[in-house]
């Protein structure tokens, strides 16, 4: 076996050293040359599509509330939560007793009234005329006695205080005359006594309408087709007038109510498409339609309601269910795409620092539609072209460098 002296194994432990060395010569005196290099963002070309993303609710537009109209007691309540019902099925009965009992008062009273107008048609009237025609008789009578008297007394047969007799029957004859012919104008058809007794009748009438609308009351039917959301009373509850008793899902469209940030109210407009997920059922997605945008802004929480229309609800939504909304605002078919963490500056001066040549260069750019991780270039960049992300401050441009693609 060879003997190793000790100038051999020195040779391989200086070679290491001077490797070492001439490396990082190397590394210093290529870099300007070549530049360091940087991980870059590649634009590309595709589908832009930008959307509004939020969580709101199922509701129905026309959700009602039924409430007593009457104070009463619960008789009988048909219906249980989430039972269908048609428009006019009867949903609640309260006690009638009380409120029949007052009809038929009321009914008393109209038959009264309309038996008063029917008297002084067939007897007021006649009786009238009867009694003028016998005032008008005495009052002849009196005047003829009142001339015998008065031409008897001028010839000395009577004496004067006979006179003051005959003068009186005449004047209560007179008086009895007048009276008779107003009483019967009180009495004929549009007298006062008439127009009194009729409207008696129509105030008889509309006491019968309120007693009978009230009666009404105590039978709560459906308004409308619908599904029964919520049940809160039983029955031998004792209710009173506004108390709710049911609440009722009328059938027809489903809506969907969501808030939504109003720094995006400016991307928003009526018939936007909308892709929707109940929190229940992520897997499952149904179309709707942005059917209205609220006019004011909640000012405390800096959002406002959007409403959505489901047409063709599907089966497993429920009321008041959580739904994930995603609102389509945009979209471009074959649009320059560019990462967002590619993208420098503000809307007013927008720009990219990408590699051409070897060198970072200053680019500006005009900025279109967002989506949640890339930007819309309409101009400024190309498919293909490499951009050094805003996250790596070391890099101005100028610099010498070299793309490292992603990945």
């Amino acid at each position: 076996m060879p003997r190793l002296s000790l100038a051999s194994l020195r040779r391989p432990l200086i070679l290491v050293p001077l490797l070492l060395l001439f490396g990082l010569l190397a590394v210093f005196l290529l870099r300007p040359l070549f530049g360091s290099a940087v991980d870059v963002v590649v634009v590309r070309q595709g589908e832009m599509r930008q959307s509004v993303v939020a969580s709101g609710r199922v509701r129905s537009p026309q959700r009602s509330e039924l409430a007593a109209q009457v104070s009463a007691q619960v008789r009988a309540v048909h219906v249980v939560e989430g039972q269908p019902v048609a428009a006019g099925e009867l949903l609640i009965e309260l006690d009638q007793r009380e409120l029949q009992a007052a009809a038929a008062q009321a009914r008393a009273q109209l038959a009264q009234a309309e038996l008063r107008v029917r008297q002084l048609q067939l007897l007021g009237e006649p009786l009238a005329r009867e009694a003028i025609r016998q005032a008008e008789a005495n009052l002849t009578q009196a005047k003829r006695q009142f001339e015998r008297v008065e031409a008897l007394v001028a010839k000395g047969f009577y004496s004067p205080n006979q006179l003051d007799d005959a003068r009186r029957a005449l004047a209560v004859a007179e008086s009895q005359a007048q009276s008779s012919r107003l009483q019967a104008q009180s009495n004929a058809s549009g007298g006062a006594d008439f127009k009194l007794a009729e409207a008696a009748v129509d105030q008889a009438r509309a006491a019968l309408a309120v007693a009978e609308a009230k009666l009404a009351y105590s039978r709560i039917v459906a308004p409308r087709a619908g599904t029964i959301l919520a049940r809160q009373v039983e029955p031998g509850d004792s209710v009173q007038p506004g108390k709710t008793l049911l609440s009722l899902s009328p059938a027809g469209a489903t809506e969907l109510i969501v808030q939504i940030d109003e720094k995006n109210l400016r991307l928003l407009a009526l018939d936007q498409t909308a892709t929707v997920s109940a929190d229940a059922w992520p897997d499952r997605n149904f179309p709707a339609r942005v059917s209205f945008i609220g006019p004011v802004v909640d000012a405390q929480r800096g959002s406002v309601e959007v409403r959505l229309r489901v047409d063709n609800p599907p089966d497993y939504l429920k009321q008041d269910m959580t739904v994930s909304i995603d609102i389509a605002t945009g979209s471009r078919p074959q649009a320059v795409l560019l990462p967002l963490e590619g993208l420098r500056g503000n809307a007013g001066d927008a720009w990219a620092l990408v590699v051409r040549d070897g060198r970072a260069v200053r680019q500006p750019l005009q900025p279109g539609l967002r989506s949640a991780g890339e930007v819309e270039v309409r101009s400024g960049l190309a498919a293909g072209d490499l951009v050094v992300p805003a996250t790596n401050p070391r890099v101005a441009a100028g610099d010498r460098v070299r793309a490292r693609l992603p990945g």
